[in-house]
């Protein structure tokens, strides 16, 4: 490995064991054993290198939401079975990659204090909402159209925001994949009798 990625995987190792806000550009540096200048040469900034390392470790997890569940699984995409089985994959995720999501939470709740990193991983959101619309739409991240990431990739990204708060907040009491599935049946049948 070069320095480059060198550096990306010390972040990695920094975010998931310090956060945001206490990593230091030295303590990246002495994980990764290059030095100071590096990031500079290669990132630009210890906030943008911070910002890759974190959007490269939810890559990692979120590349596992729309894999089969451990028992095979029988969803065909966009069926509710889909639906409950991908969101029971993201739950699954919650407990093995907990320092991934209260970093998630680090940015909301300490925002201010993390502008640099705020202002960087705001542009990154439209990639993440794509993302999440490809997991659930079965379509290729490169060919999900904006119209769906702008609706569909919104609606999952506030889903699993809230999800993730709760779960973070009392594993026993979050909602489950199957009461979240139940949810969106009962409010697509009502919309449907209306219309």
């Amino acid at each position: 490995m070069g320095h480059r990625e060198d550096l990306l995987e010390g972040a990695k190792r920094c975010l998931l064991d310090k956060g945001f806000v206490r990593t230091t550009a030295r303590e990246i540096v002495k994980e990764s054993g290059t030095n100071l200048a590096s990031i500079g040469y290669h990132y630009g900034s210890k906030d943008a290198l911070l910002v890759e390392a974190f959007l490269a470790l939810l890559e990692e997890t979120t590349g596992t939401f729309g894999q089969a569940p451990p028992d095979g699984g029988a969803g065909e995409v966009g069926s509710f079975e889909r639906f409950q089985e991908t969101w029971e994959g993201v739950i699954r995720s919650f407990p093995e990659s907990r320092s991934l999501w209260m970093l998630n939470l680090e940015v909301v709740t300490q925002g201010d204090r993390l502008a640099g990193v705020r202002e960087l991983l705001a542009k990154a959101q439209v990639e993440g909402r794509r993302g999440l619309a490809s997991v659930f739409t079965g379509v290729p991240e490169g060919d999900v159209p904006d119209d769906v990431v702008e609706a569909e990739g919104r609606l999952y990204s506030v889903l699993l925001n809230g999800l993730l708060v709760q779960w973070l907040f009392d594993p026993e009491t979050a909602t489950t994949a199957e009461q979240l599935t139940e949810g969106m049946r009962r409010v697509m049948d009502r919309a449907a009798t209306k219309a």
